[in-house]
């Protein structure tokens, strides 16, 4: 009879492993991150999330210049657009209007500089807007202080 020793690192490294010992090769010690490669990882995480914050605040967070369609007219080439716009009292807001065809396409594109009304909260404006085709809608994409 044979008598096994598990008293070798290898005897107690085959007890603890779930797979046979020597099947699968030497296994590898895990590697650790350094606290300064974690540190680094960190800043450049916080950058990018602050990037990508400021660049979404310019495309939809200044919630002082909102705009909405109240009617529009068309005919064969352009578009009459009336729209409502929101602003501060000592703003001038640029405004993106569009028109679209029936499949969707867009046929007409301007940017519109509306300076404040009477009432800066209810300003209303009327754009004509030619088209390259036969608008179905005519519709504010959004504005932005100029």
């Amino acid at each position: 009879m044979t008598e096994t020793s598990t008293d070798t690192a290898a005897g107690q490294a085959a007890e603890r492993a779930p797979w046979p010992a020597g099947r699968y090769g030497r296994r590898r010690e895990q590697r650790r991150a350094s606290r300064s490669t974690v540190a680094v990882l960190g800043v450049l995480t916080v950058l990018a999330m602050t990037l990508i914050g400021a660049r979404l605040y310019r495309a939809y967070g200044d919630g002082d210049y909102t705009a909405s369609v109240t009617a529009f007219e068309m005919s064969d080439t352009q578009v009459a657009v009336t729209f409502m716009i929101q602003m501060p009292a000592d703003g001038t807001a640029v405004c993106l209007v569009r028109a679209r065809d029936k499949t969707g396409h867009e046929v007409g594109l301007e940017e519109v500089t509306v300076r404040p009304g009477p009432d800066p909260d209810r300003t209303v404006v009327t754009h004509r807007l030619a088209t390259t085709g036969r608008p179905v809608t005519g519709e504010v994409k959004g504005c932005h202080p100029a």
